[in-house]
């Protein structure tokens, strides 16, 4: 199922939220819409005291990888749930930098070997470093899920040939929220439904719709 959701004014749902097959994590706002359309539970918290979980945190079925300005508090919330690893690193902002699904993930080219290695570990996905349309914050500008990407419209077709070998889906290219190719930011998706920006036309939602998979269900 897809829903067009704001939080509060905000049409850009995946800065705030992050989800996997079996958990949604948003900040505290009402989350019928989430649960209707992923078919998750739903966390609501917070990360270093923001509401904004899904530029900080990189989710999928195994775990999460968050940033080291979370708060103790805010760990015991999601280990009531999922696994967590803290990463630290510079480039912490590890939701915008990591796109990921439950095969493979790709990561800003300066994120370090250590949490390069850790992705790879705790997660238990294969890791590249790479672009999409020349853009270093990769989770920004897609959306991945087991079953399908959706990608800035200007992705290179050689960058195309890396995501469809790394996550095993088919990769297509998309906007949201009335134009926007940092699809990242506009949505949070698993292969039951997605959470999309209000200001997503109708023509955008069917290619979301056929890009993520949801026309073969």
């Amino acid at each position: 199922m897809l829903k067009k959701y704001a939080i509060g004014s905000h049409p850009y749902i995946g800065v705030f939220s992050a989800c996997s097959e079996d958990v949604t994590v948003t900040p505290p706002v009402e989350n019928e819409s989430f649960e209707e359309a992923l078919e998750t539970p739903v966390i609501s918290n917070t990360i270093g005291g923001t509401r904004v979980n899904g530029s900080l945190m990189g989710l999928n079925s195994r775990g999460a990888v968050v940033s080291d300005i979370i708060e103790e508090r805010e760990i015991d919330v999601l280990l009531d749930h999922i696994d967590v690893t803290v990463i630290p690193d510079p480039q912490n902002a590890l939701g915008n930098n990591i796109l990921m699904n439950d095969y493979g993930a790709l990561i800003h080219p300066e994120i370090g070997e250590e949490a390069e290695e850790t992705i790879r570990s705790e997660l238990e996905v294969e890791v590249k470093k790479g672009t999409i349309a020349d853009i270093e914050m990769v989770g920004s500008v897609a959306v991945a899920t087991n079953k399908g990407v959706l990608c800035h419209p200007h992705v290179k077709d050689e960058e195309i040939d890396v995501l469809e070998e790394l996550f095993d889906v088919p990769v297509s290219k998309g906007t949201a929220n009335h134009g926007s190719g940092w699809v990242g930011t506009c949505m949070v998706a698993n292969t039951k439904g997605a959470v999309i920006g209000n200001e997503t036309t109708p023509i955008e939602m069917g290619r979301i719709e056929e890009g993520l998979g949801y026309l073969e269900d």
